[in-house]
């Protein structure tokens, strides 16, 4: 998740063009840079390391210009190198090019370009844009022309912004999937990412949809259709600076958003005190029993924690609904009371919680909100740091949650000399790649994603299977759907579906099966019986797997390979984008789903 930044103006933009990076740096950053058009070249300055970093060393805003590109990278294609750092030129210096998402063919375009002659000198998908552009102006003699063939034949989700010295007064951006926003100031334009890349300059806006260019000026913009080239009239809305306004960041929905936000979410989690982390581990190791406990998504949370800890530590800790935990739970002095909330103000949670504090159970949660009820009444809480959840689902808390119960589950193992140092090593670079290929699961899958959901908007009973620990996510996964959606939608093992609910199978129930990656040989193979169950009976299944395609499942996401560790997690990522894109297609209100709320206060 990268942040793109540009200004045009008829005075200096180079203050302004700093300004708006350090506005986007909650995008990532792990680089930045500018590019400013000074007299008739392009001036460069980028380097590895925060916007304040990067500024001391580089002076980002000393040149001088009127027109000018900048960029804070959260690494995708290639290491984080002051040469991978955007922007980037074309080989002849007269495009800089800065880009967010993934060019999912940027391979084979850049084969293309080396063969004729064109000169890479990173690693980035992005350079292959202003290369493309370059060899089009070739033919073409026109900028936009040039635009408008490269951004047919590139493919993924992405947005990105350009400058030339071939049109000096032009700013040129576009966008695929990935959120770009244009600023209208009274002698001045802006592009970016988001609103906050300009919200100290302008309140005025004018949002590109899907597919579409724009070509902004000091005084003018201009929104054209990327197949066509045809123009496109939209008015400038006028923001009024309420904070849910201010922070939907270009997304359409606060859930998107925040779906969009899980891998930021999870280096925030991963670089959480380790300290804070090993002293639950011990609290969990001290007790006798263990009771992980959450209501709703939070008990799917703890759930997925239970499955965790009995592979990883090869203990039962067991996984009870809030709601139910005073009618089931035997609780005692020995007995650690652990629970999940996002608010720390749930009604259920607090009343099982404090019915634990009576019985003399020691207490530890994991909250997201500090100050909040549930942090203040534990001996122990772990503040999860996921940021603010405006969409009333949870998506990057919970997610939070399920890495935390992990990181426990890594650090019990050890404590009890269940797993060695290597293996607790080799587990946590697996659990390191988790942000990396949540950003490619959004940047290259989101598209076949939504367009199975667009397929199957109207189908009004599902059922979502999976085994093992894809049971806990297929039940997550179905509650999403429920949430937002309003169809029906079950989730359950995959071997109970054949005991009763395998009579539900026909037209109008279709199933979703969450498989597990080949190498879980044994739990593999049980979800695919269960699968050819299902086409025995002519039911209709969407398959969310791991390698290569299948022709067994009608309609498929086929993810990336990963490590049995997180692979799951890449299936609930996957699970939220299925339930959002279904929602859009049926035009419910997505961040406000009707008869909900975000923190459940009552009885």
């Amino acid at each position: 998740m990268c942040g793109i930044a540009g200004i045009v103006s008829v005075r200096n933009i180079s203050d302004r063009l700093l300004r708006s990076i350090k506005n986007l740096e909650y995008r990532g950053y792990d680089s930045c840079g500018v590019a400013i058009l000074t007299k008739d070249r392009i001036e460069i300055r980028k380097e590895v390391g925060t916007v304040e970093e990067v500024d001391r060393k580089e002076k980002l805003a000393e040149p001088q210009g009127f027109l000018g590109i900048s960029h804070t990278r959260w690494a995708t294609h290639g290491k984080v190198t002051q040469i991978n750092s955007h922007p980037h030129l074309s080989c002849d210096g007269t495009i800089a090019v800065v880009h967010n998402g993934i060019i999912s063919n940027y391979r084979a375009l850049k084969d293309e370009l080396i063969q004729i002659g064109h000169r890479f000198v990173s690693e980035t998908d992005t350079e292959v844009i202003s290369h493309l552009i370059e060899e089009y102006y070739q033919v073409e003699g026109d900028i936009e022309k040039s635009l408008i063939k490269a951004f047919q034949l590139l493919e993924g989700t992405y947005a990105f912004a350009l400058i030339s010295t071939r049109e000096p007064d032009k700013i040129f951006c576009a966008r695929r999937e990935s959120p770009l926003v244009l600023g209208v100031g009274s002698d001045s334009m802006f592009v970016g990412s988001d609103i906050n890349a300009f919200v100290e300059f302008t309140k005025d806006i004018v949002i590109l949809e899907d597919g579409e260019y724009a070509i902004i000026t000091a005084n003018s913009y201009s929104i054209k259709d990327g197949s066509t080239g045809s123009q496109i009239q939209r008015k400038v809305q006028t923001i009024n600076w309420s904070a849910e306004v201010a922070q939907k960041g270009g997304y359409p929905h606060f859930m998107l958003k925040e779906i969009h936000e899980q891998p930021d979410v999870v280096k925030t989690v991963l670089n959480l005190d380790t300290r804070d982390i090993q002293k639950l581990a011990e609290m969990i190791h001290e007790s006798e029993r263990t009771y992980l406990v959450g209501v709703g998504t939070t008990y799917y949370v703890a759930l997925a924690g239970q499955y965790y800890f009995s592979k990883i530590v090869g203990c039962y800790l067991p996984a009870v609904s809030s709601d139910e935990f005073e009618y089931v739970a035997e609780v005692n002095p020995n007995t650690l009371f652990l629970c999940a909330s996002q608010s720390g103000e749930t009604y259920d949670t607090l009343k099982a919680l404090r019915y634990a504090k009576k019985k003399g159970s020691k207490t530890a949660a994991i909250v997201n909100v500090i100050g909040s009820s549930v942090a203040r009444e534990v001996n122990h809480a772990i503040m999860q740091s996921s940021g603010p959840e405006i969409c009333v689902l949870s998506t990057k808390a919970a997610l939070a949650q399920i890495v935390i119960l992990l990181r426990t589950a890594l650090e019990l193992a050890r404590l009890k000399g269940h797993i060695s140092e290597q293996t607790f090593s080799e587990y946590m670079k697996q659990l390191e790649l988790l942000p990396q290929m949540i950003r490619q699961i959004l940047d290259e899958k989101t598209g076949n994603i939504r367009n199975i959901a667009y397929r199957r908007a109207q189908i009004k009973n599902w059922l979502f299977l999976g085994r093992g620990i894809y049971m806990a996510v297929a039940m997550e996964a179905a509650l999403k759907m429920k949430e937002v959606t309003y169809q029906h939608a079950e989730g359950m093992p995959g071997g109970f579906m054949k005991h009763g609910t395998i009579a539900l199978i026909d037209d109008d129930t279709y199933t979703l099966v969450l498989v597990p990656p080949r190498e879980e040989d044994d739990l593999y193979h049980q979800t695919m019986s269960n699968v050819e169950e299902i086409k025995a009976r002519k039911g209709f299944i969407v398959g969310f797997h791991h390698g290569k395609s299948d022709s067994i499942f009608d309609e498929e996401v086929v993810l990336p390979d990963a490590p049995p560790l997180i692979a799951p997690l890449l299936q609930l990522v996957v699970g939220q984008l299925f339930a959002y894109f279904s929602a859009v297609a049926l035009k419910r209100n997505v961040d406000k789903p009707r008869s909900l709320a975000k923190s459940v206060t009552v009885a």
